[in-house]
């Protein structure tokens, strides 16, 4: 089952969704991961409370990127009231392998910036902790 998780995972990598910049825009916002590299901005144009669009770019490991890809996926056509109770666990499942301490954050990246986008929420609870 790792293997196909692993497939995904790459596939997002190489062809990720979503990718590129939202000229109509409602919300952004940019962070990176020091230990590592990465860095992630997410584009959200919100509708009636309702994320209408979204697009994502930056750079990174493979994880971080395809964890931006899936999630981008994952919170298009949703309510904020639904996003807002997407978690890490909800990451790591959409992600399908066990990570690490310092891969966790890779993961964790894309959910940090689109949570502090769509509600200007910067830091919260045990979100980047294993």
């Amino acid at each position: 089952m790792d293997d196909l998780y692993k497939e995904q995972i790459l596939d997002h990598y190489q062809h990720p969704h979503n990718r590129g910049t939202l000229p109509d825009a409602t919300n952004s916002y940019e962070d990176s991961n020091p230990l590592c590299g990465d860095k992630i901005r997410m584009e959200l144009k919100i509708e009636n409370g309702v994320i209408a669009d979204v697009n994502f770019s930056g750079k990174g490991c493979a994880i971080s990127q395809a964890s931006a890809s899936m999630l981008t996926d994952e919170i298009k056509g949703k309510s904020l009231d639904e996003v807002r109770h997407i978690d890490k666990q909800v990451i790591l499942d959409m992600l399908g392998i066990p990570l690490g301490p310092a891969r966790i954050k890779c993961a964790l990246l894309p959910l940090k910036v689109m949570k502090a986008s769509a509600y200007g929420i910067h830091e919260w609870g045990d979100e980047d902790e294993e």
